[in-house]
C-alpha cells in the first residue's frame, strides 16, 4: 500500500494497529489503567460529579464498565479522545487539569481489555465510538481506524445517522456486543436514567489475562471491591496495592468526585487531614516561587503503611514511598510517619504512577526525608517531656485523627466535624444539612478555608535546642576533666587566681594554686596560736595553722585584723573565735631576686587585694620552702580526710542510737511487768531507809519519775492498741470493697456472655444476609436468560411470519 500523502506530496506517519497494545504495557498494573478512566471524568473539561465503575454480563460476555455524569462528549471531542497525542484540556476556575499528554484513555482501556466502545450523551448530540483490537485484526486494517457515529433525533426503537458515517454504524454492530440499533439506544438511555441527563457510558470486553490464562482482575473474592490477585499478600503491604476501593480512596490530595464501585460509594479521605501529630512543614526549591507545604502525621490505622505520599496537581503519584531513615530496616526511625507533599513543580511519567528521575526530583527526595527526621525526633522530645511516665512507644500505641472531615454526597464539599464524633459512625450518605456546626449547614456556605502558608509557622525544632544545651554541658564536662589530675589535688574554680611563675631556663620552680574559697583553711597563725586547734562540736572541718616557715629570717608584718576585708563566712562559724591581730605570710608568685642564684625566692602574697597594706616581700631559702609548702598541703588533705572520718562517725553513733532506741521500745513489754514489782520494792525502801530528810526526799524524786515513766508507757500502749482497731476496721472496708468486686466481676462475665451471644446472631444473620443476596442474584441472571430466550423467541417468531426486519439505515 503507498504511503499517504500530503498537498505537498510529503508522506505521512502510519500508526500500525501493534501500537495499541506495545502503548498498553506502559502500566504496571490494571489500578493505573483505571485511573487514567477516571481522571478523563474528573477532569474539569468534563466535570462529573459521581462516576460509577462495575462488573457486568452482555451476552454472556464479561465486561468491566464507567459511567459518569459528566458533560458529555460530541463527535469533534470524541475523535480526538480515540486519537493519540491530542490534549486540549484548560485551567477551569483556577483548578489545573490532570490529562497532558493525550494517551491515557488509549494506554488505559487497552491495557484492561483488547476493545472498548464509548456512548456519550451530550446537550444536543449522543455519539458512539469504537476502540478495537480484535476489530482492526478481522479487517486487516493497516492502520488504526475508530469508528464513531453520531445520532440525531433518536425515536423509540430507531435512530438515523449522516451518510458518511454509514460504515462506521456497520463496524459497530458487527464487531461489538451491540448488534441492534435498539441495544445501542438501550445502552445510551441507561446514561439519563442512571445519573443525568447527560453523561458517558464505557464498556471494555475481552478482558485480560495473564500469563497462566487467568484473569489479571478478581470481582470474586469481593463482591463489592474489584482487586488484583495477590498469592503472597505481606502484611506491610497497604491495602491500596491490591484493593481498588482502598486505592480510590486516597487517589485524589482532596477529592471532589463521587466513586461508587460496585454499587457501593467509596469513602475517600483527606490525606493531610486524618492522620494523627499532624506538623505542616515548607519545602523552597530554589527554582519555585513559592514555599510547598509539606504535611507530616502518623497513620492511625496501621504503623507498617508509612512513607511519602506524593501527588501532582492533585492526583496520587507514588504512594507510601519511604525515604531517608525509614529505608533502614534495622531501626525504628520514621515507621509510622506519613508525608503529604504536593509536587507540581516535578515532571510524572507517561503512566502516572511515578516521577521522571530528575535533579530535581533527586533533591526534593533528599530535602524531604531530612524534614521527616525532624518531624519524627520532634515528636519524640515533645513526647518524652510531656508525660515521662509513659514508656509505650508513639508507634505501639492506638491513635485517632487530629481533625474529622466529611463530604456532602450532592455538593461535594468537605465539612469539618466538631471533636469527639467518629466519622465511622456517620450514614452512608451524608448531607450538609447533617452538619452538628449549624454555620456550615447549607450547601451554598463555602468550605473552611485553609490557613495561608505564611501565616502558618513551620514544625517547631525546639529538641535541636535541647540537643546544643546537652552538647554545650558534654564540652565543658570534657574540658574539667581535661583540667582535672588523677591525683588528690586541688583544682582552681572559677574566679580563683593563680600564682604566676618566674622561672630560669636551668631551674624549674614549683607553683601553688590558690583561691579566696581556700582562705579559710590557710589562715596564717602567730606563734602564740601554733598549737592545733581542738575539735569543734559538730561534723566542722579542721584548720592547718602552722603555716609560717620554722626558719624565717625576716619577721612577718602583722596586719590588723580590722583592715580584713574577708567575709565572715571563710572563717569555720561562730563557734572558732577569730584571732584579734592575726599575722599573715604573704605568698604568692616566687621571683628570683638573681637570675644566677636560686637559692632564694621573692614571694608576693595574693591577699594584697583584700588589704589595704602595701605588698610585703620576704626571702626564705627556696628548698626548705617546698618541702614545707608540700608537708602543709599534706597536713590539709589529712585534715579533711579526718572531718570526713569524724562525720561517717557522727553518722553510725546516730544509726547506733536509733538501734537502742528501738531496743527500748521492745523491751516497753518487760518494763510493764516489772512495774508492780518496782512499785513493791519503792515501798518497802520507803518504810525501812532511815536518814537525812535529804535522801527521803531524793528517793521520793525517784520514784516519782518511775511512777511518770510508767503512765508514758501506758499512753503509748493506749495508742498502739487504738491503731490496731483502726487497722482491723480497714480491713474490715477492704473486704467489703473485694466483695463488691467480685460481685461486679460476676455481672461483666454476664455481659460479655451476652455480647457474645448477640455476636453470633449477628454472624448467623449476615451469613444468612449473603446466602440471600447470593440467591437474588442468581434468579436474576437466571430472569436476565428467561428475557433473552423470550426475545429470541420473539424474533424467530417474527421471521417465520415472514415480517422484514429494517434497521432504518439512511
Amino acid at each position: 500500500m503507498a504511503a499517504a500523502q500530503t498537498e505537498h506530496e510529503v508522506p505521512k506517519s502510519m500508526l500500525c494497529p501493534k501500537f495499541l497494545h506495545s502503548n498498553s504495557t506502559s502500566h504496571t498494573g490494571p489500578f493505573s489503567a483505571i485511573a487514567e478512566l477516571i481522571d478523563n471524568a474528573y477532569d474539569t473539561d468534563v466535570n462529573a460529579k459521581q462516576i460509577w465503575i462495575d462488573k457486568t454480563q452482555i451476552k454472556d460476555i464479561e465486561c468491566l464498565t464507567f459511567m459518569d455524569n459528566g458533560n458529555g462528549l460530541n463527535y469533534k471531542s470524541m475523535h480526538r479522545m480515540l486519537s493519540f497525542g491530542y490534549s486540549n484540556k484548560k485551567v477551569v476556575n483556577g483548578k489545573d487539569p490532570i490529562g497532558i499528554y493525550g494517551n491515557g484513555f488509549k494506554s488505559g482501556s487497552m491495557h484492561l481489555g483488547q476493545d472498548v466502545i464509548v456512548l456519550s450523551k451530550s446537550k444536543n448530540d449522543l455519539c458512539v465510538g469504537m476502540l478495537s483490537q480484535t476489530y482492526l485484526e478481522r479487517t486487516g486494517a493497516e492502520e488504526i481506524n475508530v469508528p464513531i457515529i453520531s445520532i440525531k433525533k433518536p425515536e423509540a426503537k430507531h435512530f438515523s445517522v449522516m451518510e458518511e458515517h454509514q460504515a462506521s454504524l456497520r463496524d459497530i454492530l458487527d464487531h461489538s456486543p451491540f448488534n441492534t440499533e435498539e441495544e445501542l439506544l438501550t445502552e445510551l438511555r441507561a446514561i439519563e436514567s442512571s445519573c443525568s441527563s447527560t453523561g458517558t457510558r464505557i464498556i471494555i470486553w475481552n478482558l485480560r489475562r495473564t500469563s497462566s490464562g487467568k484473569p489479571a482482575i478478581d470481582f470474586i473474592t469481593d463482591r463489592y471491591d474489584i482487586r488484583i490477585p495477590c498469592d503472597d499478600l505481606d502484611s506491610s503491604d497497604p491495602d491500596s496495592k491490591y484493593s481498588l476501593r482502598a486505592y480510590c480512596s486516597v487517589l485524589y490530595m482532596k477529592p471532589r468526585m463521587q466513586i461508587n464501585i460496585r454499587g457501593q460509594k467509596v469513602k475517600t479521605q483527606l490525606i493531610s487531614k486524618s492522620l494523627a501529630h499532624i506538623a505542616k512543614d515548607f519545602y523552597k526549591p530554589s527554582y519555585v516561587k513559592k514555599r510547598i507545604p509539606i504535611i507530616f502525621g502518623y497513620n492511625t490505622k496501621s504503623k507498617e503503611h508509612y512513607g511519602l505520599m506524593m501527588y501532582h496537581k492533585n492526583r496520587l503519584i507514588k504512594a507510601y514511598h519511604r525515604v531517608g531513615c525509614q529505608k533502614d530496616a534495622n531501626n525504628n526511625r520514621g515507621i509510622g510517619v506519613i508525608g503529604v507533599i504536593e509536587c507540581d513543580f516535578l515532571d510524572p511519567t507517561h503512566n502516572k504512577q511515578d516521577f521522571v528521575y530528575t535533579e530535581n526530583f533527586r533533591n526534593t527526595i533528599r530535602n524531604v526525608a531530612t524534614k521527616l527526621e525532624e518531624y519524627w525526633r520532634q515528636i519524640r522530645f515533645k513526647r518524652k517531656n510531656s508525660n515521662r511516665s509513659n514508656n509505650v512507644p508513639i508507634e505501639e500505641e492506638e491513635k485517632r485523627p487530629d481533625q474529622n472531615w466529611a463530604q456532602c454526597d450532592k455538593c461535594q464539599k468537605w465539612r469539618r466535624m466538631p471533636d469527639g464524633i467518629n466519622n465511622d459512625k456517620l450514614p452512608e450518605e451524608w448531607f450538609c444539612y447533617m452538619n452538628p456546626d449549624p454555620q456550615f449547614r447549607r450547601c451554598e456556605t463555602m468550605e473552611e478555608q485553609e490557613d495561608p502558608d505564611s501565616e502558618q509557622p513551620a514544625n517547631p525544632k525546639t529538641y535541636k535546642i535541647q540537643e546544643k544545651e546537652d552538647k554545650k554541658k558534654q564540652e565543658k564536662t570534657k574540658q574539667f576533666e581535661k583540667t582535672s589530675t588523677p591525683k588528690k589535688t586541688r583544682t582552681p574554680k572559677e574566679g580563683a587566681s593563680a600564682s604566676g611563675v618566674s622561672t630560669s631556663s636551668s631551674h624549674q620552680v614549683r607553683t601553688e594554686v590558690f583561691s579566696p574559697s581556700r582562705l579559710k583553711r590557710l589562715q596564717p597563725t602567730t606563734p602564740q596560736n601554733e598549737s592545733k586547734r581542738p575539735k569543734l562540736d559538730g561534723p566542722k572541718r579542721k584548720l592547718v595553722t602552722d603555716m609560717s616557715p620554722s626558719s624565717s629570717t625576716t619577721p612577718p608584718t602583722p596586719v590588723p585584723h580590722k583592715d580584713l576585708n574577708i567575709d565572715d563566712n571563710l572563717l569555720e562559724g561562730s563557734s572558732t573565735p577569730a584571732p584579734t591581730e592575726p599575722t599573715l605570710h604573704p605568698v604568692g608568685v616566687r621571683t628570683e631576686s638573681d637570675p644566677m642564684d636560686s637559692a632564694y625566692v621573692a614571694f608576693t602574697s595574693p591577699w594584697n587585694s583584700y588589704v589595704d597594706e602595701p605588698t610585703v616581700n620576704y626571702i626564705i631559702p627556696q628548698m626548705r620552702d617546698e618541702e614545707e609548702m608540700r608537708d602543709k598541703s599534706i597536713q590539709i588533705w589529712d585534715a579533711d580526710e579526718e572531718d570526713e572520718e569524724e562525720i561517717w562517725d557522727e553518722i553510725i553513733e546516730i544509726s547506733d542510737e536509733e538501734e537502742e532506741d528501738e531496743e527500748m521500745r521492745g523491751k516497753s513489754t518487760q518494763m510493764r511487768d516489772e512495774e508492780e514489782e518496782e512499785r513493791e520494792e519503792m515501798r518497802d525502801k520507803s518504810t525501812k531507809m532511815q536518814g537525812p530528810r535529804v535522801k527521803d526526799e531524793e528517793e521520793m524524786n525517784s520514784s516519782t519519775a518511775a511512777n511518770d515513766g510508767a503512765k508514758v508507757m501506758e499512753e503509748g500502749m493506749i495508742s498502739i492498741i487504738q491503731a490496731q482497731e483502726e487497722q482491723d476496721q480497714l480491713m474490715e472496708l477492704l473486704q467489703s470493697v473485694f466483695n463488691e468486686r467480685d460481685s461486679f466481676k460476676e455481672k461483666v462475665g454476664e455481659l460479655h456472655a451476652q455480647l457474645e451471644l448477640k455476636k453470633q446472631c449477628a454472624e448467623k444473620l449476615s451469613r444468612e444476609k449473603e446466602d440471600l443476596t447470593r440467591r437474588l442474584d442468581q434468579s436474576r441472571n437466571e430472569l436476565w436468560k428467561l428475557h433473552l430466550k423470550v426475545k429470541q423467541l420473539e424474533e424467530e417468531k417474527a421471521t417465520t411470519a415472514g415480517e422484514p426486519r429494517d434497521h432504518g439505515r439512511v
